[in-house]
């Protein structure tokens, strides 16, 4: 698998870091990912069939294999992290954890009869290669569901910051780590070479005091900006002050907090078996979710 410069977005290395760092206080901290672990739980339960055998790529603290335990008849459940804090943090009878990038599974092809991946692909550089790899690991006709971050996420902020900066300095640098658009994620499922993909996108809005606040939340999630072309030295107080006074006077409700936008992508797809329906398109990415749930003994 290649990487090619030009693919390189994030600094993995950081955002190892980052994670680590956020271990000892990211229960605290950890609501949008154990809501979004409950909701792509709920989305499991439509597929009628058992998982004996699952996997869980970017477990951070485990909070999805604790939702999933005892349902969907897994046996067992392996989870993995970037992070070797998070991934010994999600360690527990049964369960085994592993230190492993997303981009590079430490896993044989054909071992898993799940795979799920909750509010950790938003990260991976190579997003095609890493679902690839996703999908090697599947056997056939296991199924794989994960949630991302997309493109709306921290619109506000990205907003606020980017205008500052610009008043403040006169130019630009990333401060908001750019996210995968919905209308992109079908074809990468389709050309990763699942059968059946199906996306679709919740947006979620999170209120907080000020902007102060919010970053620091992301900085306690381990979320932080780590774009490679960032600039390496820290936001100066004013430009940070003028970014937070911009959103407040955009974006402040009526009882003084700020809205902040998540959106999260859901994706879905099965490991490829001659059993199952076929596209009537094939490249069109375009089948029913209820085709495709119908297609697999699913309701």
């Amino acid at each position: 698998m290649t990487s090619p410069d030009s693919m390189t977005v994030f600094d993995r290395a950081l955002v190892r870091r980052r994670r680590d760092r956020a271990v000892a206080e990211f229960t605290d901290h950890a609501f949008l990912f154990e809501e979004i672990a409950d909701r792509l739980a709920d989305r499991l339960e439509d597929v009628i069939r058992p998982f004996p055998l699952a996997l869980d790529v970017g477990c951070h603290d485990g909070a999805m294999g604790r939702i999933l335990k005892g349902r969907k008849g897994i046996e067992r459940l392996v989870a993995c992290d970037l992070s070797p804090d998070f991934a010994r943090a999600a360690g527990g009878p049964g369960n085994p954890t592993v230190a492993a990038d997303e981009e590079f599974l430490p896993f044989a092809a054909g071992s898993f009869d799940l795979v799920v991946s909750n509010l950790s692909l938003h990260w991976v550089n190579d997003l095609p290669g890493a679902l690839v790899q996703i999908r090697q690991a599947l056997k056939p006709d296991g199924f794989f569901c994960a949630s991302m971050l997309g493109g709306q996420t921290l619109a506000e902020l990205r907003r606020c910051l980017f205008e500052a900066e610009m008043e403040v300095s006169g130019g630009v640098s990333p401060r908001v780590s750019p996210f995968a658009e919905i209308k992109d994620a079908g074809g990468l499922l389709q050309r990763a070479g699942f059968a059946l993909p199906v996306v679709d996108s919740d947006v979620i809005t999170v209120t907080y005091s000020d902007a102060f606040a919010l970053m620091r939340e992301l900085r306690s999630m381990g979320e932080t900006n780590a774009v490679l072309a960032r600039r390496k030295v820290p936001a100066t107080r004013s430009m940070l002050f003028d970014a937070v006074q911009r959103y407040a006077r955009l974006y402040a409700e009526p009882d003084g907090r700020i809205p902040v936008t998540f959106e999260v992508l859901y994706l879905a797809g099965w490991s490829p078996h001659e059993s199952q329906q076929q596209p009537l398109k094939p490249g069109s990415g375009q089948i029913p979710l209820g085709d495709a749930l119908k297609g697999k003994g699913l309701h």
